[in-house]
C-alpha cells in the first residue's frame, strides 16, 4: 500500500489524532543518501514528524525541521508541507553506531543528546514562525514530545519509528501524535495514558499489518477518522533552478568556473541528484 496520512478527532473534538506511513518514503530517503540503517532511523523518524506537522497546516504553507545535536550525525533537515510531500538529509549519512543491549539502532548515540530542534513555519505572513527547544533524548518522539508541549504548548504523545530488516530494507516506518485540547477530564486524561503505555511500538503494529485507522483506534477507540491524503517524496530542485543559482553567481565566477574546470556539477543536498553543466552550457549563461 502507498505511503498516506490520516487526520482523526476524538471525545467530541477534545483529542487531535494524526498518522502517517511513510515505509516508501523512507526506502526512498535511504536509497538516495546511502544511509546506514541507524542513519536511516533518524531521517524516516524525522521525514515522519515532518509530514504530521504538515498535516497541521494549510495550503501553501511549509516547514523545516532541523534536528542539530552533538552526535557524529551532524544536522538532520526536513522540509515538509500542508501537501503530504517531504524532503530531507544528514550531514553524515554514514554514522553508524553500535546497537543498543537490547539489539535496537541507537538512534540517540547518533543524533547526540545535546543541541536544539529547530522549527520554522512559513506561514505566508511577512516574517516565518520560529520554535525551538533542547534536544532531552535523541530519540526524536521524545524530543517532538517536549516541543509541542513547551513551544506550542499542547500537549501531545508522539509515536515515531522505522523498523529496518536485515537487508538495509524498511520493513515499517512513521508515526503519530496524538494532542490533548482543552476540556478534558483528569480521567480522561488518564485512560489515554493508560492506554499509550500499554501498546506495542507504532511500526510492530504497522509491521503486523494493523493499518493507520487500527492503529488510532488501540489508543482512541472512540476515534472518528476525518480525512485521508497520500504522501509521498518530493524535491523542489530542477536543472532549471539550479542553473538560475549559478547564474547568481556572476559572469566573473562563472568564467573561473569554466577556465578552471570547464564544467560544473552541483549536488541537491536534499535528494541527492547531480546537476552537470559542460562547457557550452556555462558559456551560455556567461553570454546572458
Amino acid at each position: 500500500m502507498s505511503d498516506y496520512l490520516i487526520r482523526g478527532t476524538a471525545l467530541d473534538g477534545k483529542v487531535r489524532a494524526f498518522a502517517v506511513q511513510t515505509t516508501a518514503i523512507t526506502e526512498e530517503l535511504s536509497r538516495r543518501h546511502q544511509t546506514t540503517p541507524t542513519a536511516t532511523a533518524a531521517l524516516g523518524r524525522t521525514a515522519a514528524a515532518g509530514l504530521l506537522m504538515g498535516a497541521m497546516l494549510k495550503g501553501e504553507e511549509h516547514l523545516i525541521i532541523q534536528v542539530k545535536g552533538d552526535g557524529p550525525i551532524g544536522q538532520i533537515v526536513v522540509d515538509a508541507n500542508a501537501k503530504g510531500e517531504v524532503r530531507g538529509y544528514v550531514d553524515n549519512p554514514l554514522v553508524d553506531p553500535p546497537l543498543k543491549a537490547s539489539g535496537k539502532l541507537d538512534v540517540s548515540a547518533a543524533v547526540g543528546t545535546e543541541g536544539f530542534l529547530y522549527i520554522t513555519k512559513d506561514l505566508g505572513l511577512k516574517e516565518p514562525y520560529k520554535g525551538s527547544v533542547p534536544i532531552i533524548s535523541g530519540e526524536l518522539a521524545e524530543d517532538f514530545t517536549y516541543y509541542f508541549a513547551k513551544s506550542e504548548q499542547t500537549p501531545s504523545a508522539v509515536a515515531l519509528g522505522v523498523l529496518v530488516d536485515r537487508d538495509h530494507s524498511i520493513k515499517a516506518s512513521g508515526g503519530f501524535v496524538i494532542q490533548l485540547l482543552p476540556g478534558l477530564t483528569d480521567e480522561e486524561i488518564g485512560e489515554i495514558e493508560d492506554m499509550l503505555a500499554r501498546i506495542p511500538s507504532f511500526t510492530s503494529m504497522l509491521d503486523g499489518g494493523l493499518n493507520l485507522e487500527e492503529i488510532l483506534q488501540t489508543v482512541l477507540p472512540s476515534v472518528q477518522i476525518m480525512d485521508q491524503m497520500d504522501v509521498k517524496f518530493r524535491c523542489k530542485c530542477s536543472r532549471e533552478r539550479v542553473e538560475q543559482t549559478l547564474i547568481s553567481l556572476g559572469k566573473a565566477e562563472l568564467q573561473e568556473i569554466l577556465d578552471d574546470d570547464g564544467f560544473a556539477e552541483v549536488v541537491c543536498h536534499f535528494c541527492n541528484e547531480a546537476y552537470r553543466y559542460d562547457r557550452e552550457d556555462l558559456q551560455r549563461m556567461i553570454d546572458l
